[in-house]
């Protein structure tokens, strides 16, 4: 059984690394950029990227920042958290799919729609209701 998880552990870090390397160049970084911007070493990061070393929370938590990605999107892929406990949204995943935008403005997006998810969920643990307080343009006159 060891062997098992052993190899799970193995396939994860490597879906882990694969997918760090998508997200930096989809940000059109290098590997020596990103590793500059986080404070990692170039020859980690790479051992990262190609599975063969498990990075720290706090190491995923520095390259998601870098990333411009959900640190819990990291978290998930490494085994750090349960993904049924955190799992994407149907509306992060689209957003990080399009190509017609960038990393940049991908990460605003994610960041506005989990800001209004969040005061949502506030509201309905305050027992108030969701009422849209703007009005069309039509009707501000």
């Amino acid at each position: 059984m060891v062997t098992i998880r052993t190899h799970k552990i193995a396939d994860q870090l490597g879906s882990l690394g694969e997918f760090i390397a998508s997200q930096r160049r989809a940000a059109q970084l290098s590997l020596r950029q990103l590793a500059a911007q986080t404070g990692i070493s170039n020859p980690y990061l790479s051992q990262i990227e190609r599975g063969v070393r498990k990075p720290s929370a706090e190491v995923l938590q520095q390259l998601a920042k870098a990333l411009r990605i959900s640190a819990e999107t990291l978290y998930v892929r490494a085994g750090i958290l349960d993904p049924d406990d955190h799992p994407a949204t149907s509306v992060e995943m689209a957003v990080l799919a399009d190509t017609a935008i960038t990393e940049r403005q991908k990460g605003v997006l994610i960041d506005v729609y989990t800001s209004f998810v969040k005061e949502n969920e506030r509201n309905a643990t305050n027992g108030q209701t969701q009422k849209s307080t703007m009005q069309p343009a039509s009707e501000k006159e």
